[in-house]
């Protein structure tokens, strides 16, 4: 099954190193293994652009657009055989430790 993990944070790394941050050996473990498909970092909140259509108009609001704390910072997709196994590969994340990682299947029919 595969499944979006979408990587938020704060900004703020509290008290890790930039060695801890990184997520570059996370992504070559779970490439190695064969579970990450893809993933990147995203631009800011305040880079991303809304679109929504209402009675045939364009309605576009520029981020940042939510009133949360923790914006997405990036994503990966991946594939597991279950969710117990998704949890597993999401709790490896380094941002796991001081923002969080959404765990969310993918729609299938």
């Amino acid at each position: 099954m595969k499944y979006l993990l979408l990587i938020c944070h704060d900004g703020q790394g509290y008290d890790a190193t930039p060695e801890q941050l990184d997520a570059t050996p996370w992504a070559e473990e779970m490439d190695g293994r064969g579970i990450r498909l893809m993933g990147n970092r995203t631009r800011e909140s305040s880079d991303a652009t809304t679109v929504r259509v209402r009675d045939g108009a364009l309605l576009l609001t520029d981020g940042p657009f939510a009133e949360t704390k923790e914006q997405m910072a990036g994503f990966d997709v991946i594939e597991c055989a279950d969710l117990d196994e998704a949890v597993e590969v999401a709790s490896k994340h380094p941002v796991a430790k001081y923002g969080m990682v959404e765990v969310r299947p993918f729609w299938t029919d």
